[in-house]
């Protein structure tokens, strides 16, 4: 590319952050506090902000799974839930709790929503920005919590860390895994796929685009491109220029996306365990078909309906069942760089 277009191409993104920020600052007054806590948000404590809809079933096993990692405080929007999630998230003491009938689509597929949360609460803070059914996992996590991850990234100049979202399913039909409210959704969807991923990298932001896995090799084998995308960058460390560009796949300023070493090297890397494949899916399928308010015309959820039936199954004989994240830095799914 000329000098012309890589100054071009350097100003299209400034304005792209400068939209995306006016967007997040609109966003926040869709948005109405039912309990705020954040006055009780310290200085060093890391964030996670979540948007939900109808998660009740995983939120007790969230809050626990993440406290224990070390997240301090949980900043959540419940988008018009109808199944009493909003009354449990209210009681807890480390939860600020917004919510909001607004179109999702609208909003960016919430990120507006987030982005404004991220800009108001998250400046100065290390900030996880994860789904209910995600969960991260990194080296060494037994016995160093998110606190000593990222003060070992903030010595070493990282702003940013990545996560693979790998999808886990159970070894049976989908519609017979069932996760009672508040359990280990991984005791059940414990299967994942060890390898069938590509990657390319997007010039405009500079970030690595993956797709593959069960999703791609069941869902979509006929259309791979459209797969879902399975590269995040959920772990930030927040300033007054950031935003996500695109949910949590990218953000701007274009830097923050530079999570890889192209010379050869690697840098650590976790995985975000995706919870999705459990028994309740078609229903979920079903219901967010007719609000239509995903990306693409609801096009995944679309993919679900079409490929969800008696017996439905991801498990091949390919799948390995999950141990832990030296299993997956062995498959190269994740690393743990230079942190030893």
């Amino acid at each position: 590319m000329s000098r012309l277009g890589i100054l071009a191409d350097r100003l299209r993104r400034r304005i792209e952050r400068r939209r995306l920020i006016l967007r997040a600052i609109r966003g926040r007054f869709a948005l109405r506090a039912v309990t705020d806590r954040t006055a009780r948000i310290g200085p060093g404590d890391i964030l996670c902000f979540v948007t939900l809809r109808n998660e009740r079933a995983r939120l007790a096993f969230f809050l626990d799974y993440y406290r224990s990692l070390g997240v301090r405080h949980f900043l959540v929007v419940d988008n018009a839930s109808t199944d009493g999630g909003g009354d449990c998230l209210r009681e807890q003491p480390d939860v600020s709790l917004w919510w909001t009938d607004a179109s999702y689509k609208a909003a960016r597929f919430g990120m507006d929503w987030m982005n404004g949360l991220l800009r108001r609460h998250g400046r100065g803070h290390w900030c996880l920005t994860v789904d209910p059914d995600e969960f991260l996992v990194y080296p060494h996590m037994e016995d160093r919590p998110l606190p000593a991850l990222t003060a070992w990234l903030s010595d070493i100049g990282r702003q940013s860390f990545p996560a693979m979202l790998l999808d886990l399913y159970p070894k049976g039909p989908i519609e017979d895994a069932v996760c009672p409210e508040g359990q280990d959704p991984f005791a059940i969807a414990r299967w994942f796929d060890p390898a069938n991923y590509s990657i390319h990298k997007n010039g405009h932001f500079g970030n690595l685009w993956i797709q593959g896995g069960p999703r791609s090799r069941v869902f979509f084998r006929d259309d791979p491109w459209n797969a879902p995308a399975l590269n995040k960058i959920p772990l930030v460390r927040w300033s007054g220029r950031s935003a996500y560009a695109s949910s949590t796949h990218m953000l701007l300023p274009r830097g923050l996306n530079r999570v890889y070493d192209e010379d050869g090297g690697e840098r650590i890397s976790g995985c975000l365990l995706h919870a999705k494949f459990l028994s309740g899916l078609a229903d979920k399928s079903a219901e967010e078909l007719d609000r239509r308010q995903h990306y693409a015309d609801s096009r995944e959820y679309r993919a679900y309906r079409d490929g969800l039936g008696c017996g439905t199954g991801l498990w091949c004989s390919q799948s390995r069942e999950y141990r832990d994240w030296r299993q997956l830095e062995d498959l190269g799914l994740l690393s743990s760089g230079n942190w030893a």
